[in-house]
């Protein structure tokens, strides 16, 4: 019995794991994306609904956000559909949002649901500085470090359990793990918990999606020390699923020449 389930396992793990045209490498991807898509709109209905959602047409902050969102997510399109990846945003239905909030927080989900918290705003400080944020949160959506993080759940918790089996017999846990992955409801600071590979993917693709949309990428560095003395005391880098904040300002300055092409481009 325990050979079959050893077999099983790596089954599961060798057909799950697929190439991703955004970072170029493997990752495990059990999850139909599909599916990530459709439970992420249900959820994103059910956050907007149950908190206080800021107005475009009376709120500076969220039309500033929207204008970004939209600006980003063109720019976006725009790339792929030139390189003849249009399956990489497949599905997506852009929506940007600004809930009123202390957190200093943002996340985004598969089908382009992202949601800005107020609280953050202050540290961004201008629209170019809530680029870099809104950047971070979409490459997370678009490198589907979600559902790698999530299929990295599975693995560990069900042993390599297909998401149908999952989802039909035990749903509860498939949304627990969901909204794990991507931090519906997070209060564990400003930004959600990725593996360090994930946080550093973000930050170069998220610099590069700002710098494409027409924001300098520049303004990474002085935000992510504003993050930073923001933050207060943080854990040794060993310890944590976040890169230091003086390994990611210097991940930063050098992913800055590859982006600032882009930025130069517009």
């Amino acid at each position: 019995m325990k050979k079959i389930l050893v077999l099983l396992l790596i089954t599961a793990l060798m057909a799950g794991c697929a190439l991703n045209l955004v970072t170029g490498r493997k990752q495990l991807s059990l999850v139909p994306e599909a599916e990530l898509q459709l439970m992420a709109r249900d959820q994103y209905s059910a956050f907007l609904s149950e908190n206080k959602i800021l107005n475009p047409s009376s709120s500076k902050d969220a039309a500033m956000v929207a204008r970004v969102g939209a600006k980003i997510s063109s720019a976006i399109k725009t790339y792929y559909d030139s390189k003849g990846q249009t399956s990489i945003l497949e599905g997506y239905s852009w929506e940007f949002n600004t809930v009123d909030s202390k957190e200093a927080n943002a996340w985004a989900m598969p089908g382009g649901k992202v949601m800005v918290y107020s609280g953050i705003l202050p540290i961004t400080q201008n629209e170019a500085g809530l680029a870099i944020v809104m950047g971070h949160e979409i490459a997370h959506a678009i490198a589907k470090h979600g559902n790698e993080r999530m299929s990295r759940a599975m693995v560990q918790q069900m042993g390599g359990v297909a998401l149908q089996v999952a989802l039909a017999q035990q749903p509860q846990q498939t949304q627990e793990l969901f909204l794990m992955s991507y931090g519906i409801g997070s209060q564990v600071g400003a930004m959600l918990p990725w593996s360090r590979q994930q946080e550093t993917e973000a930050d170069k693709y998220g610099l590069i999606f700002a710098a494409m949309a027409g924001y300098d990428p520049r303004e990474a560095i002085p935000f992510w020390q504003r993050m930073s003395a923001a933050g207060g005391a943080s854990p040794p880098e060993f310890l944590s699923t976040h890169p230091s904040d003086q390994t990611r300002i210097k991940k930063l300055n050098q992913f800055m020449p590859e982006a600032l092409k882009y930025y130069s481009a517009n």
